[in-house]
């Protein structure tokens, strides 16, 4: 570690914080005293929100207990499973890749376009073969994968489109919102540092009522009408049949209360997310790093993150940087350790470094900055003359 200490007058700056406010406290105080603390009304009542935030009454929203949870379902629903190949991007976090390999199912990844950092649309279509059965663009950072050529590309080969929508509330491409594009299911996640959060949780959105009524069956254990359901029923409705082996994936009505209304402060949350990107492209002019990309023109960046990308010739290494950021009490991280670098895949698969040469390279000289509604304009600053002191040379 570096010996350049912290200032002592300065808090440790996390490199991510919630905005968890009154509004959310209330109400989920009013669902502990409700008595109805798993799913329930809430949950339908979050649900049904998000189908009229994302505006396309065609949708419908399943609230589940993680995004990883929602991917797994809208697989399995749209029929991945052994002998099949979904392919997917290297640069993501395991949990894209993994559901494949619940379902029996082989992952084939591919390198990113090294402006974007999204999967490259070329890569996919080189990659496909006759076992390849759907595709699972991630829209890094909160900005929008090229979904225009990834949805002509799945059209011409007869793909199924489960979009990774982890970082993309609220993004859009083509002037619509992630979520209401041409693919079969988009999954989004409202994880503790997510763009809105519910602490842990998800939603898979689909216009395919047969997708979304075998996901809400799958989703608590394969049973044949909802816990919801039998228990608010004002006649005997205790008799259900288990028609598939499924899985418990159920949001709880707590969550639900947070996202209720983080869900109504989504928009002025990316507001300032914007306004805290916009300031750091500001703050960190002429030093020898890469800004984030921005979004097409008329287009909306979630800001999920800010990632910055080391100039070649910088007098320091991403490592080195990252520890005298840490040693100012600034806190960022790496995204991601791409897929091909994991034992797990790596020797599933065979993959090789040089097998993703944009992914890797990016990965070596990618750093996380803070990002956060809750951080104040002089935190920018701050981080900005922390960068500014290592970049010196």
């Amino acid at each position: 570690m570096s010996s350049h200490p912290p200032a002592p007058e300065m808090p440790f700056l996390p490199f991510a914080l919630p905005e968890i406010g009154e509004d959310e406290i209330a109400e989920v105080v009013d669902t502990l005293r409700s008595g109805w603390v798993t799913t329930g009304p809430k949950a339908r009542r979050f649900e049904a929100a998000f189908t009229e935030y994302l505006g396309d009454a065609s949708l419908q929203s399943i609230a589940v207990n993680s995004a990883t949870a929602g991917l797994h379902l809208a697989l399995e629903a749209v029929g991945v499973g052994p002998g099949d190949e979904v392919i997917t991007t290297t640069h993501t976090f395991t949990a894209t890749a993994e559901v494949v390999r619940y379902l029996g199912a082989d992952v084939k990844l591919v390198d990113i376009d090294p402006a974007t950092l999204n999967i490259d649309p070329a890569a996919v279509e080189a990659a496909i073969t006759p076992r390849t059965k759907c595709l699972i663009p991630v829209h890094y950072a909160g900005l929008a994968a090229d979904m225009t050529a990834l949805l002509a590309i799945a059209r011409r080969h007869g793909l199924k489109v489960v979009e990774d929508a982890a970082h993309a509330l609220p993004t859009t491409h083509g002037g619509a919102r992630v979520g209401t594009l041409a693919s079969d299911a988009t999954v989004f996640s409202f994880y503790a540092n997510k763009t809105i959060t519910t602490g842990e949780g998800g939603m898979l959105v689909t216009r395919d009522a047969a997708l979304a009524d075998r996901a809400r069956v799958m989703r608590l254990h394969g049973m044949s009408r909802d816990a919801f359901d039998r228990f608010t029923a004002k006649v005997p409705s205790w008799y259900y049949e288990i028609v598939a082996p499924g899985f418990k994936y159920n949001l709880t009505d707590i969550a639900a209360a947070l996202g209720l209304h983080q869900l109504r402060r989504a928009d002025a949350f990316q507001r300032r997310r914007a306004e805290l990107a916009a300031a750091y492209d500001e703050a960190l002019a002429g030093l020898p790093l890469v800004r984030p990309p921005q979004p097409p023109a008329g287009d909306m960046h979630a800001w999920h993150l800010y990632v910055l990308r080391l100039a070649e010739g910088a007098p320091i290494g991403r490592d080195a940087l990252i520890e005298r950021l840490y040693a100012d009490g600034i806190g960022c991280s790496v995204h991601y350790i791409p897929l091909h670098r994991h034992p797990y895949w790596r020797e599933r698969y065979g993959l090789r470094d040089e097998d993703f040469p944009h992914s890797q390279h990016a990965y070596e000289r990618t750093l996380s900055l803070p990002l956060y509604t809750r951080m104040a304009d002089s935190d920018v600053q701050r981080v900005a003359a922390s960068l500014r002191r290592a970049l010196a040379g």
